[in-house]
């Protein structure tokens, strides 16, 4: 939106110069909003009465030496605006972006009779956006970027029918509340860009939007809409983002299809239901495509081989069904995520999959497949996060020997799968040097813990739990020094608590580097986690046949969230440096 607004404005100051003579009035309107500001970080020093602003940090001003654009963002002002600037009669554009100023907007900016882009984001300001009398003559406006504020309240409806220039409007990631107006939709002809994700809107979206034949984007996310998407929204043709996340709508999405020039589509979150159209081949400029948490059935179309531009395919957490081999995949050579957890495919996952060469995360936990993992998975050369959780795999050993040749892995999840194997042991894994998140949970594994996984020197999180391993914790792994969340509950471990685990240096004050995985984690559907940062420091042992005392030195373990010693056989007393 930024960028956009910036580029409106050069085309809009074709002869702007940093040179020139303003006015008294403008001087005087300028010191005005300065005085209002609690904190200018150097303002001050550059802008003063004695020379011309013109010259001041921030003002441009035209040839004819009116001051034509304010431009303050991302300088730590703190304060309040100032209706002064408003008085600016050819300011044309106004950015106070990425700041900390408070209180309410003043009406004044936005009915101006100049200012073709407003940029207010990012800052802290609050109340409502006033209404304009209906007796306001037609406005100039053009790019109104408000988001990322506090802003509540009901959504003016009026002042929107003076807007007959707007192009862009991003009132987004603040609290407005009410119905989405439609009066901007017929008043504003080359209205292009709209932007209210993460509000608190609700009702249904609204009629009308049909008449916005210049509409490209249209975001609504993480709102309180219900109902299904209107009709008329799909005779908007020049629509390149369709983007409505996380809300209640319901009914099918047989008519998006008729969106040709489709980018974006995001509809996660929802209640949709219906199957995905055989026409959807037909966007052959797709690039997302999310259905993530709806009731969508029935199979695959094989049309979806179609979208080759497809970068983005999440489709979990839905009723999908049938065989994978449906979708020829390897046409598919721009995909580098596809999600397609929580579903019911059957048969064996397709070897077409691994033609998609460009894949860095693949998630196909919780199906219905079944047999050996394929060697050509080793032809996803940048693959980093995989997730093959209970999908009814065999043979752990030659999986793993598989694996290893992925060595870009960072976060792999094999856990309910190869159920009663035995641990592979340490002259049979090699690899995995790059790998931060091990997951091989559930699978009621015997035998001991594997050295081999002492190799693993930037493993950051160790998921072992619900397994049958038994015999010591060993030594070596206070050598892992990244290693925070531990979770070997459920097994039959025993022997006595170790010290290596007391000298784990990230349990005890290290910090976690922050690293965004491909694909949220879910521990739940409310809760999941997007940064290897938002884990817990853990250990948890509970569930063990661990005997003696609980070192006293457990105490050192400063950074620990959660320490779970439960169900046992430890004696003595619990350290008072706990």
């Amino acid at each position: 939106m930024l960028s956009y607004g910036h580029v409106l404005v050069l085309l809009l100051l074709p002869f702007v110069s940093p040179a020139g003579s303003c006015t008294e009035q403008e001087m005087r309107s300028l010191l005005q909003f300065l005085a209002g500001l609690s904190q200018d970080i150097g303002l001050t020093a550059s802008w003063h009465n004695s020379t011309d602003c013109c010259s001041w940090e921030g003002i441009t001003c035209s040839r004819e030496g009116t001051v034509a654009e304010v431009s303050l963002a991302s300088r730590s002002l703190q304060g309040h605006i100032s209706p002064s600037l408003g008085d600016l009669t050819s300011l044309v554009c106004l950015n106070l972006s990425h700041n900390s100023l408070s209180g309410g907007l003043p009406l004044e900016l936005v009915s101006s009779s100049s200012i073709v882009v407003l940029d207010v984001s990012f800052n802290r300001l609050t109340g409502g956006l006033g209404e304009l009398p209906s007796s306001t003559p037609h406005r100039p406006l053009q790019v109104l970027n408000i988001s990322s504020n506090l802003f509540t309240g009901l959504f003016p409806s009026n002042t929107w029918e003076m807007m007959n220039n707007l192009i862009t409007l991003n009132a987004s990631n603040n609290s407005f509340t009410g119905p989405i107006p439609t009066s901007f939709y017929a008043s504003a002809p080359s209205f292009a860009v709209l932007e209210l994700s993460y509000n608190q809107f609700s009702g249904r979206i609204p009629l009308g939007l049909g008449n916005c034949s210049m509409l490209t984007l249209l975001s609504a996310g993480h709102n309180n809409l219900i109902g299904a998407l209107p009709d008329d929204i799909f005779d908007i043709t020049s629509l390149k983002h369709l983007w409505f996340p996380n809300n209640q709508l319901e009914g099918s999405i047989i008519g998006i299809t008729k969106l040709k020039n489709l980018v974006t589509i995001d509809l996660g979150e929802n209640r949709l239901n219906g199957s995905i159209p055989n026409s959807i081949g037909q966007l052959k400029t797709l690039e997302k495509l999310n259905l993530e948490y709806n009731n969508m059935f029935g199979e695959l179309p094989l049309t979806l081989g179609n979208c080759t531009k497809l970068m983005t395919m999440n489709l979990g957490s839905n009723n999908l069904s049938g065989y994978l081999d449906n979708v020829n995949f390897s046409t598919l050579g721009n995909l580098r995520s596809l999600d397609l957890i929580w579903n019911n495919f059957t048969g064996t996952v397709p070897e077409s999959i691994y033609s998609c060469r460009n894949l860095t995360a693949l998630r196909l936990s919780y199906n219905r497949f079944h047999g050996q993992l394929s060697e050509k998975i080793g032809n996803l050369k940048y693959l980093t996060f995989l997730s093959l959780v209970g999908i009814s795999l065999r043979n752990i050993t030659n999986a793993l020997q598989i694996l290893q040749n992925c060595r870009t892995l960072t976060t792999l999840f094999i856990g309910y799968n190869f159920i009663h194997e035995t641990m592979p042991k340490d002259d049979e894994i090699y690899g995995f040097e790059n790998l931060r998140v091990f997951s091989l949970n559930d699978c009621s594994l015997t035998g001991k813990i594997p050295h081999w996984l002492s190799k693993l020197t930037n493993l950051e999180m160790l998921f072992l739990y619900n397994n049958k391993l038994n015999g010591p914790v060993p030594y070596w792994i206070s050598s892992l020094n990244f290693l925070f969340h531990i979770d070997m509950s459920n097994n039959s471990l025993s022997g006595e608590i170790p010290l290596a685990l007391v000298e784990m240096p990230m349990l005890q004050t290290g910090n976690v580097a922050t690293k965004t995985f491909e694909l949220p984690i879910s521990r739940s559907h409310s809760l999941q986690y997007r940064i290897t940062s938002s884990f817990p420091k853990v250990l948890n042992l509970g569930i063990n046949n661990f005997t003696g005392m609980i070192p006293n030195e457990i105490g050192h373990l400063k950074a620990l969230l959660l320490l779970n010693l439960s169900s046992n056989r430890l004696s003595g007393k619990i350290p008072d440096s706990i």
